[in-house]
């Protein structure tokens, strides 16, 4: 009888035994044949978040562990794994986020995520069913991927792309300038690709993609940032520090389709010809 392995118990991310990255890990090497056959599959089913996590698999941030190692060695890296094992716990807690000031990251954050029906903890158990238990890691490096997963949702937030289709390819552009996985930069252009194919309007869906991917440049890497100081900083004031821009043909090409009676967020429902 097939069962599914537990999921170890998460280890002690403060700890200074905490080994900085263990062996075994698996090489960070591109699979273009695997990567193409898992997104074919995707496109059968836009929804099969397997399939995704299969092609970030066979696309990942080749410099990811030397990058996580870099930042786990330095002193701010230290300060901020000691001051925050977990960002899910930080990001879940609404009613201390609420306890910030008004038009800080936090309200916004929550707003956002209260709207959405989104939590945290629901991202990692997405993600969490599609990992086998054997590529857990009692390490550091792990502490810092989990930071990678955890400030998705911060950064629909930071650059003001919503959860429409446009603005999920935007932010996997924006993310691959942060974290290079070679998948973010494929799903992010190929998504973009079949809503071009949307023939309502011509709207700059490729220009709002490049566009967000020279934003993830400007800004510094998030997942290095002391985000529970963040949090509590005015969201326009924080958008200027970090060098996050207005996005201009995201916003644009949402005018656009309203203009011919699409709703962005709904790209496959009916134009209204009176508008």
């Amino acid at each position: 009888m097939n069962m599914m392995t537990a999921k170890p118990l998460a280890p002690d991310f403060t700890s200074d035994d905490l080994p900085m990255m263990l062996p075994g890990r698996p090489p960070m090497r591109y699979d273009l044949p695997k990567a193409w056959h898992h997104f074919k599959e995707l496109v059968k089913d836009k929804e099969n978040t397997a399939e995704v996590a299969k092609i970030f698999e066979a696309l990942p941030w080749r410099g990811a562990y030397d990058a996580a190692q870099a930042f786990l060695s330095s002193e701010r890296g230290k300060a901020i794994r000691k001051s925050e094992p977990s960002l899910v716990a930080i990001l879940d807690d609404h009613d201390s986020l609420r306890k910030l000031p008004a038009g800080s990251l936090a309200h916004a954050y929550c707003d956002f995520m209260e709207r959405e029906g989104l939590s945290a903890q629901g991202l990692v158990d997405e993600l969490d069913r599609y990992r086998p238990a054997e590529f857990f890691f009692a390490d550091q490096v792990t502490w810092y991927f989990n930071r990678m997963r955890d400030t998705h949702d911060l950064l629909h937030v930071l650059t003001g792309f919503g959860r429409d289709a446009l603005g999920e390819q935007c932010v996997l552009a924006f993310t691959y300038s942060q974290q290079p996985a070679l998948a973010h930069l494929f799903l992010g252009y190929a998504g973009a690709l079949q809503i071009r194919k949307h023939k309502a309007a011509k709207v700059p869906v490729f220009r709002a993609v490049r566009e967000a991917q020279n934003m993830g440049k400007a800004c510094p890497r998030l997942v290095e940032q002391p985000i529970r100081e963040l949090l509590g900083q005015p969201l326009d004031e924080l958008r200027k520090k970090l060098n996050i821009a207005e996005p201009k043909y995201y916003h644009q090409a949402h005018a656009m389709w309203r203009a011919v009676g699409v709703d962005p967020y709904d790209l496959m429902a009916p134009v209204n010809k009176a508008a």
